[in-house]
């Protein structure tokens, strides 16, 4: 007499790295929401982002124009414009509303160039040993003691003024730091007893780099990229207070500037900087609360308060 079973089978490895996977992320949201620091940063940057995304919506597409301009120059707050206007009489409260446009995605973009080239020359330096390691990381070193705004500075003076140019000048400068962190995490991770075993059934470099390095400082690399985002969102502003941005577009960093070339500081004309430096100060707290809750919660013996 044959009996059959009800049992279901047994989940296959991509179900249960599936399953890992989710259980991981739950976790990791349950854990961020127990840090009021970093709710609060991503409640900042949620609103600046939804404003950013809609500015069209709420201030309209003529509300850059020159000659069309609703007020007169260098108006004080009022009800018609409360943050006043600038030296063309545009309202200042709606050019801020574009300057988030161009400053999240320079940060973002510039974040993402300089944290892709760090990540990749640390895994590659503390993975190959030997004269590479060591020629990649005195360049590192030498981009680490060089001025990271003396560089960009070079940079874009020496390529054409365009949004672009500011994202590689900040990229291809900010990416030691990164480097150095996932060079000593990549060291680390390839003297567990794993990876020995992974070269000794025929695991290639790729396959070592990508399957296991890579995974294991991708935490590093998440918290490193928000730290960075503020930087570059800094960086950027510096730039095009200097004068070396895109003068055909709004950014925060722009209106800066010119507030400078209009005189705002000596003829006390503070609503002109006061919301451009406010705005640029915010959004990089916002990034650093949430970086250091990150870090936090993919590193707990970090110990950063909540």
């Amino acid at each position: 007499m044959t009996t059959t079973t009800d049992a279901a089978p047994a989940a296959g490895p991509r179900a249960l790295a599936r399953a890992r996977r989710r259980q991981a992320a739950a976790r990791f949201r349950r854990q961020y929401r127990s840090h009021r620091a970093g709710l609060a940063g991503l409640a900042v940057l949620a609103l600046i982002a939804l404003t950013a995304l809609f500015a069209p919506l709420l201030v309209g597409e003529g509300s850059r124009s020159v000659t069309d301009a609703p007020g007169g120059p260098l108006e004080a707050p009022s009800a018609q414009f409360p943050l006043g206007t600038d030296q063309f009489g545009r309202s200042l409260l709606a050019l801020m509303v574009w300057g988030t446009r161009v400053s999240l995605t320079v940060g973002l973009l510039a974040a993402f160039l300089s944290v892709a080239i760090g990540t990749l020359v640390g895994i590659t330096a503390g993975h190959f040993k030997g004269w590479y390691g060591n020629i990649v990381m005195r360049i590192t070193d030498w981009f680490l003691v060089m001025p990271t705004l003396v560089l960009a500075i070079a940079l874009a003076t020496v390529l054409s003024r365009s949004v672009w140019t500011t994202i590689l000048a900040i990229g291809v400068t900010t990416w030691p730091t990164t480097a150095r962190l996932v060079r000593a995490q990549t060291l680390s991770v390839e003297s567990r007893p794993y990876i020995e075993r992974s070269r000794a059934l025929g695991g290639g470099h790729g396959h070592i780099m990508s399957r296991h390095v890579l995974p294991n400082v991708m935490p590093l690399v998440l918290a490193q990229t928000t730290l960075v985002i503020s930087t570059a969102i800094l960086t950027e502003a510096t730039l095009a207070f200097l004068g070396l941005g895109d003068p055909t577009i709004i950014s925060w960093g722009g209106l800066l500037q010119d507030a400078r070339e209009a005189g705002a500081v000596s003829s006390g004309n503070w609503w002109y900087l006061a919301p451009p430096g406010l705005a640029i100060a915010a959004v990089a707290l916002a990034f650093t609360l949430c970086g250091r809750t990150v870090e936090s919660v993919l590193n707990p013996k970090l110990g950063v308060s909540r």
